[in-house]
């Protein structure tokens, strides 16, 4: 397989990308990753979907690889998705897929609902589609959690001692439920390396100190009534304890014309982390 990187000038600065290609001439997918603020490094594992398409994975503007810009302005939906339209145009696409996980789907229907021409099929793995839903699910999978966990968060929230190490302890309870449910011997290196690649100033402007209350721009984010646009072959994945439920993946599901629906049966929000093998068969499959 063959693999180039590079950069593309974006507005604000200048973003990373890597290409693999395994020579199939088919019409490659663009990874669109998590934050806001984060980077592919917890996605470099889909580099395997290049046995059926290329595969190009990119670190948003603000993190990774990609340039660093000081200016807080930069950090709205509108500009990364003129950002994802100057990509594909750098790389000279014409016909692309797009995968998206988490923040990565909101970025991906916000795309094709304002660029859909070349758009061949999305991927809505993990959805955050509504930012009001998001957060109405939070609070109800907060509610599944010891009382004295749910507790602390709401005290911390509260009083707005989010950097404690009681809310940061309470925190990490709810990801080991909701978030990754690998014990801690199994999660790969190079997801706990990921977390230095990190912008939690861009994830803070855009959606908030905490995960339960969307406080950021993207506070009033929801596209459910305008999914009935989405044309193309559509996926919605998720995990069965994901933070993005499977109630409300299925309910984007049913919105969409065109869509399929997959539960990882075993898995939280990193399905590609917690059943890799099955994650990169039922993107294949689809992709294909």
């Amino acid at each position: 397989m063959a693999t180039t990187e590079g950069f593309i000038q974006v507005t604000g600065g200048k973003v990373w990308y890597q290409l693999h290609d395994n020579n199939l001439n088919n019409e490659p997918v663009i990874i669109l990753h998590g934050g806001p603020g984060s980077s592919h490094w917890s996605l470099q594992g889909l580099k395997e979907l290049a046995k059926v398409r290329p595969v190009i994975l990119y670190d948003q503007l603000g993190c990774g690889k990609s340039d660093r810009p000081d200016d807080s302005s930069l950090w709205k939906i509108e500009r990364f998705v003129d950002e994802v339209k100057q990509l594909k145009e750098g790389l000279g696409l014409k016909e692309f897929h797009l995968l998206g996980h988490s923040w990565g789907t909101t970025l991906a229907a916000a795309y094709y609902l304002k660029y859909p021409e070349g758009v061949k099929s999305i991927i809505f793995s993990s959805p955050c589609l509504s930012a009001p839903r998001w957060a109405a699910d939070q609070k109800r999978n907060l509610m599944k959690l010891p009382e004295n966990v749910q507790m602390t968060i709401r005290e911390c929230e509260e009083n707005g001692n989010t950097d404690s190490e009681a809310y940061k302890e309470a925190t990490k309870f709810f990801n080991n439920q909701f978030v990754c449910r690998l014990p801690e011997s199994e999660i790969p290196t190079f997801l706990k390396e990921g977390f230095k690649h990190k912008n939690t100033e861009i994830y803070n402007i855009m959606w908030g100190a905490s995960e339960f209350d969307v406080a950021g721009n993207l506070k009033n984010f929801d596209c459910t009534n305008e999914l009935h646009k989405i044309t193309v072959p559509t996926l919605y994945t998720c995990g069965r304890y994901d933070e993005a439920t499977p109630e409300s993946t299925q309910y984007f599901s049913s919105l969409t014309p065109n869509s399929l629906y997959h539960v990882f049966e075993h898995s939280a929000h990193m399905p590609y982390i917690e059943e890799p093998d099955k994650y990169i068969n039922v993107m294949s499959n689809f992709l294909s």
